[in-house]
């Protein structure tokens, strides 16, 4: 069985080993614009599967050029995670709390002046902030929980083919950098959610975006202008979702991604549920839209393997 000091001496050998390129022999290395990190273990004790979720994320991030690249010294950091479900992590509804501090911490790292985690959850926002333990590894890596008032959403230009005005949550759009970091999953509507469906979280009367979900998706992504969008896949739901619940659906991949390019990253992510990229109808909206590329391979992406 793997060991949490086995696992940190396997992936600080690693971490040695990606050091071995462009910028290690002085020259100067183009920062990827999407990175995929993979643990080749399958570590089973629960501080290596933590172990790993931070050394994912960290490699993930590193390969794009690292925090700097996104965030300036002062700079308000708000964190969108999958925060809406009253599950704990093992049941993948919401994004891993690991994935959450890792990037909480290297905000602050980077320069940040300030951190705030928060979503607009579906189930009761107190049991999901708890249960998902996002709220607790956040607050300890020293961000600032948000519980969204639903009485501060404001209308405000979306300027969409559907949403033209509509409520969102000012405090996120008015941040200087909105990480968008949710996890994989099925979704009963959409087949898929990920990070153009996370946006729903900054919104309010989302229900009634499901007729037109896909140009509502677009509308909302090309008004956040995403920078930086990082995917967790340390488990993944597989069925049932978006709410889970049913230790059986869910499937470990060990996985996190990170880029610039959201129908990229959306794309990916539904290669790992077994769907085409071109099944999903928002990643295909969204490339129609601008607003990316599902053809992900085509970016490059900085593969990393951490044993």
């Amino acid at each position: 069985m793997q060991t949490r000091r086995g696992f940190l001496k396997l992936t600080a050998a690693a971490g040695g080993a990606l050091a071995v390129g462009p910028r290690a022999l002085g020259q100067a290395a183009e920062p990827a614009s999407m990175a995929i990190a993979r643990c080749t273990t399958s570590p089973q004790e629960a501080e290596a599967i933590q172990a790993m979720a931070v050394q994912l994320t960290t490699q993930a991030i590193e390969a794009l050029g690292g925090m700097k690249r996104f965030v300036k010294s002062g700079d308000v950091v708000w964190m969108k995670p999958n925060m809406a479900w009253d599950r704990t992590p093992d049941l993948a509804a919401n994004t891993n709390p690991d994935v959450i501090a890792t990037l909480v911490k290297m905000c602050f790292e980077a320069g940040a002046g300030k951190v705030k985690v928060g979503d607009f959850p579906c189930h009761e926002a107190k049991l999901a902030y708890k249960s998902s333990g996002i709220a607790d590894a956040a607050e300890k890596a020293g961000a600032e929980i948000v519980f969204l008032d639903e009485s501060r959403f404001r209308e405000m230009n979306v300027g969409g083919k559907i949403l033209k005005n509509w409520p969102v949550y000012p405090e996120i759009v008015e941040a200087d950098l909105v990480i968008n970091a949710p996890v994989v999953k099925t979704h009963s509507i959409a087949k898929m959610t990920l990070c153009m469906k996370n946006y729903m979280g900054i919104a309010n009367d989302r229900q009634k975006w499901h007729q037109n979900l896909s140009d509502c998706l677009c509308d909302i992504t090309k008004f956040m202008k995403p920078r930086l969008c990082v995917v967790d896949a340390i488990r993944i739901l597989t069925a049932n979702g978006p709410t889970g619940g049913n230790p059986a659906d869910v499937k470990r991949m060990d996985t996190v991604a990170a880029g610039t390019d959201i129908v990229a990253l959306d794309a990916f992510g539904a290669t790992l549920l077994e769907f085409k990229p071109e099944d999903i109808s928002s990643v295909v909206a969204g490339q129609a839209a601008g607003l990316g590329t599902m053809d992900y391979k085509s970016l490059n992406p900085k593969e990393l393997t951490v044993a």
